[in-house]
């Protein structure tokens, strides 16, 4: 029998106060909330749902690895996030090249300083 892993279903992330988070994510990053329950609340991430939830154990509380949402437009996106009123540590930026795009990041973090990249690839004209 062979097996293949399917697509991501879920990421969790460690909040000491997830009902902190949840305006972050919710208002700041514009992430919808599917549903909260038990010091736990659920995010649609793009098809991947995005859990936070207090440390279940010593070996799990510490900080997360980064998150990379895929935009459109990395100024764009970056603007309207400060907007409402997310904190980033840079202004957009170029990462690197590939033979056929640009990467562009820019790194902001959630209330309990885990980081999170807002990342576009532009097509190398």
């Amino acid at each position: 029998m062979t097996i293949r892993l399917g697509k991501i279903q879920q990421i969790a992330l460690v909040q000491h106060d997830v009902d902190r988070a949840v305006p972050f994510y919710r208002d700041g990053l514009g992430l919808p909330l599917q549903f909260a329950m038990a010091g736990m609340a659920f995010f649609d991430a793009g098809g991947v749902r995005l859990m936070l939830s207090k440390p279940s154990s010593p070996e799990v509380d510490h900080k997360n690895s980064i998150l990379y949402f895929e935009v459109e437009n990395c100024a764009a996106a970056h603007a309207a996030l400060k907007a409402r009123g997310v904190p980033f540590d840079d202004e957009p930026h170029l990462v690197g090249k590939t033979g056929t795009h640009e990467l562009w990041m820019a790194f902001c973090r959630d209330p309990e300083g885990n980081l999170i990249a807002i990342s576009e690839s532009r097509p190398i004209s």
